[in-house]
């Protein structure tokens, strides 16, 4: 009898430690803690400020029966919705100051992070989620499931329970990182986003955000009037036209009170816009604005703007908006992706930073990986972000950072702003992949901060996304600093995180290459890839430029010149081949291959060194996310490990087939040290027209 009830008792922990042990990813970084007792004193009262006591009650580490005093006054010293804080005291300006407040004490206590009087001021005043997210429920660029707001069929703006839950899980993560608006639909729009019913789901997801801070904004497609508004024309200077936008405009401020502000894409990859009126990009986005402006509105107008013509694609946005510099309203914010093409593995910063010194400008940054493995491969994107955050402009002397040439710093513009196209979807895990949480998470810590390090933020996301609590169900602050999980799990994974996005260039595009894709999805190899039907600056060989002498797209004086939109001392570094730096070198200059490099190898041995390297270390990501396994649930850790497999299989495809290929114009032998392909390139010319998830 002894032994059954010993038994029965050893089955009660083991049950126990496995339900403890059990995750699905989808609580992210707000993982349930086992909260200590703490007393909350406020003389304030409203939505918010009950959401801050509930996280409160349910996340305190602290000491326990402590005593936490939030205090709502006028402090010059706090911006916007900057908040001070201590152990055991709250001061902002809001009550959303408050809310930000709470979760930075909240993951101070849960990080080990010391806690003293602290001042935190925002970088950005909007820091706001693009989603890609289309009226039927599909993403495009989305790698985890269907939308959150929007579905197709019979009752596709019928409001449930199911999805008022699920939207408030989304503010609150988003709350949780200080990101306070979100874009609810593509930038490649449907008109029908501007009619009845579709605003009557937005007033309801608006609801729902509203006391986390998360404002709501739409994307609109420029030819509205005259696709749903019955009338002949669009034309920005149009009296009708301007009255239909103005009609709109105070229908929707009806609904939604705080409404954000719409995004534009117009004149840009066949999307409609001013220029199919012969108006400019400021007379199509001041048109808007000023409809928008009695009501505090914005217009994020977006510089993604390309035509078929002969001119080097990654020189058009600066050409055509540094002229109107000066030309657009105060509450137009003109949105430029980080780099002057379309967020490659790695790009230099777009010239048009810094250039603009009379528009307000706010960087777009891609959260979903279109470009970097989809939600297959492992990318932690903060040391990419930082790289171009933190890259010097030069367009006012030394220091121009980008981030100083957005944030407000530098140049006196009424609004300061920065984007991230999303990553989410309805998969359990959000992201499709764990790991992928980690940029969502590091997007809004950046728009909050964008001094913080790319180390800082993966310490903090690992130890919030797997944190020891989950294994041993403590009742005392675990020590982070000193244990075998510190050790064996916190710091190899986050030195893979921090290894990851530089693995990813190594073997997809090293040295500066770019848009060396196949035709399908942005995906797998295909730099063999330029159909004659297909306009030439959708194709690779447009971009790569490999022939007998050398490969890389010249951008110096000797070829499009695009080198004279980057300012001095900048300018003349990036021309000379001999400074140019290594990693941008085939970006702006085409090099031959037999070019000594600065380890005395030629540029084909560095070549397939790097490709080498990439999948090497794909590989030791694996062996770092095996002997993780005692420290992680059965479920993240399986999913995870799968992911890796399969990304260590692209990454040798992404090396045999860009080697093999090369190797035809370059006409010299892959070194001999290095591991042979294993693919034949005419198969993997056939293979790499499959969807990703059959790509292996």
């Amino acid at each position: 009898m002894n032994f059954l009830k010993q038994a029965i008792t050893l089955i009660s922990i083991v049950l126990f430690f496995i339900s403890s042990h059990s995750q699905n990813g989808h609580d992210l970084w707000l993982q349930n803690k086992n909260p200590k007792t703490v007393h909350v004193v406020t003389a304030k009262q409203s939505p918010t400020i009950d959401i801050v006591k509930n996280e409160l009650l349910k996340g305190w580490q602290g000491t326990e029966g402590s005593t936490l005093t939030l205090t709502i006054k006028k402090d010059r010293s706090l911006h916007r919705d900057g908040f001070k804080i201590t152990p055991t005291t709250i001061q902002a300006n809001t009550d959303l100051g408050i809310l930000y407040g709470v979760y930075e004490l909240l993951r101070r206590q849960q990080t080990g992070i010391y806690i003293n009087e602290n001042i935190n001021n925002p970088s950005y005043d909007r820091r706001v989620l693009n989603h890609w997210d289309n009226p039927n429920g599909s993403i495009e660029r989305g790698y985890a499931g269907k939308s959150l707001f929007w579905r197709y069929g019979k009752d596709s703006l019928a409001v449930t329970e199911s999805d008022r839950k699920l939207w408030q899980e989304y503010a609150r993560i988003n709350a949780s990182v200080g990101i306070n608006g979100s874009v609810l639909n593509n930038v490649n729009a449907s008109p029908m986003m501007l009619t009845a019913g579709y605003l009557e789901r937005v007033k309801a997801i608006a609801e729902v955000l509203r006391p986390y801070g998360v404002k709501t904004y739409i994307s609109i497609k420029f030819s509205s009037p005259s696709l749903i508004g019955g009338l002949s024309t669009s034309d920005p200077l149009d009296a009708d036209v301007i009255k239909w936008w103005n009609n709109k405009i105070k229908e929707i401020y009806k609904l939604i009170p705080d409404f954000g502000g719409f995004l534009v894409k117009a004149s840009s990859e066949g999307q409609p816009g001013p220029q199919d009126y012969g108006r400019t990009h400021a007379d199509g986005a001041n048109m808007l604005a000023d409809a928008l402006k009695p009501y505090n509105g914005i217009v994020m107008w977006r510089a993604f703007v390309y035509s078929a013509n002969d001119e080097d694609r990654a020189k058009q946005a600066y050409n055509e908006f540094v002229p109107l510099d000066g030309q657009f309203r105060d509450n137009v914010i003109i949105q430029v992706k980080n780099g002057p093409i379309d967020f490659q593995p790695r790009e230099p910063f777009s010239p048009l930073f810094g250039a603009l010194k009379k528009t307000a400008i706010m960087p777009e940054l891609q959260i979903t990986q279109e470009y970097l493995g989809h939600s297959i491969h492992l990318a932690y994107l903060a040391p990419m972000w930082k790289e171009f955050l933190d890259s010097d402009t030069y367009q006012e002397g030394k220091g121009s950072t980008v981030a100083k040439s957005t944030d407000g710093s530098l140049f006196n513009q009424k609004i300061s702003a920065i984007s991230g196209v999303a990553n989410t979807g309805l998969d359990t895990n959000w992201t499709g992949h764990t790991f992928a949480q980690s940029n969502w998470y590091t997007f809004g810590r950046l728009a909050w901060n964008h001094e913080l390090s790319s180390e800082q933020i993966a310490d903090e996301w690992v130890k919030l996304t797997f944190s020891p609590f989950d294994l041993a169900n403590s009742q005392t602050k675990p020590d982070f600093s000193k244990n075998d999980w510190s050790n064996n799990f916190l710091q190899p994974v986050k030195q893979m995180m921090l290894d990851s996005h530089e693995a990813v260039v190594d073997y997809m595009m090293p040295f500066g290459l770019h848009h060396i894709f196949s035709a399908n999805a942005h995906y797998g190899p295909g730099p063999w890839y330029g159909p004659e039907r297909v306009r030439k600056d959708w194709t690779s060989l447009y971009y790569h430029k490999a022939d007998s002498l050398g490969i890389g797209f010249d951008r110096t004086t000797t070829g499009s010149n695009a080198i004279i939109q980057y300012e001095e001392p900048l300018r003349s570094q990036l021309s000379n081949l001999e400074t140019c730096p290594e990693n941008l070198l085939l970006w702006f200059h085409h090099v031959p291959w037999d070019y000594k490099m600065k380890n005395g190898k030629t540029l084909w041995d560095n070549l397939a060194y790097r490709y080498d390297a990439g999948v090497k270390k794909v590989r030791e990501f694996q062996k770092i996310w095996d002997m993780a396994k005692p420290y992680v649930d059965s479920e993240r850790f399986y999913e995870v490990q799968s992911k890796l497999r399969n990304q260590n299989r692209n990454a040798q495809v992404w090396k045999d087939a860009c080697l093999l290929y090369f190797q035809e114009f370059s006409n010299m032998p892959i070194p001999y040290d290095l591991e042979r392909p294993m693919h034949d390139l005419e198969d993997l010319k056939i293979s790499t027209m499959k969807r990703p998830l059959d790509y292996k």
